[in-house]
């Protein structure tokens, strides 16, 4: 999809409708727009990672947006093209909590090994609290990442065995919408 191919074909496009929640319209407004950012057709983690310092000037979004970028990647080939981008967009800015679930599982557990741990689960908490910086106010309970973590284990780890499976994340998080926010579903940083 790059300079060679600056186009979409209408089955690309078919598929990407039939796969994702935008219209074609959406698709290719999208399209030409991840263009402009990136001319080749693919996007690197450097200039992910520039994107989020463009929403966050005053943290460091390095590791989150290396994350990020890691789910992003489906086919792992160090790049994100326009579908991958896409598809994970879609997922984050519309799918249904089940999905946006499923994608948040993906981004936690660092060593995809169907479990999230503590130690997995502050790696990211820690990495959104550097990003951020200072520029969101927080609870008390929830003003470190240890703090953060320890306080979604204990609603969410049923089995107090330290760490989270898929089935657990979604059990807690339909239990307890606050568990949602803590886990930053909604706040934009995807």
């Amino acid at each position: 999809m790059g300079k060679k191919n600056s186009k979409l074909t209408p089955q690309d496009v078919q598929e990407i409708k039939n796969s994702t929640y935008f219209n074609e319209f959406e698709i290719i407004s999208w399209y030409k727009d991840f263009l402009k950012d990136c001319p080749e057709g693919k996007l690197t983690p450097e200039e992910f990672e520039m994107i989020y310092k463009q929403f966050f000037p005053s943290g460091n979004p390095r590791q989150f947006s290396a994350r990020v970028f890691k789910v992003f990647d489906t086919n792992q080939d160090g790049l994100i093209d326009f579908k991958e981008f896409i598809h994970c967009l879609s997922i984050t800015s519309r799918g249904n909590l089940e999905e946006k679930l499923e994608w948040a599982f993906k981004l936690y557990d660092l060593d995809q090994d169907g479990y999230i741990t503590k130690q997995e689960m502050l790696t990211i908490v820690d990495a959104i609290y550097q990003m951020v910086g200072n520029t969101v106010p927080l609870k008390e309970d929830e003003n470190t990442p240890e703090k953060r973590v320890n306080k979604i284990f204990n609603a969410m780890d049923k089995n107090h065995d330290d760490r989270l499976t898929l089935e657990e994340l979604k059990e807690g998080s339909k239990n307890d919408p606050s568990i949602i926010r803590a886990l930053s579903l909604y706040d934009n940083l995807v």
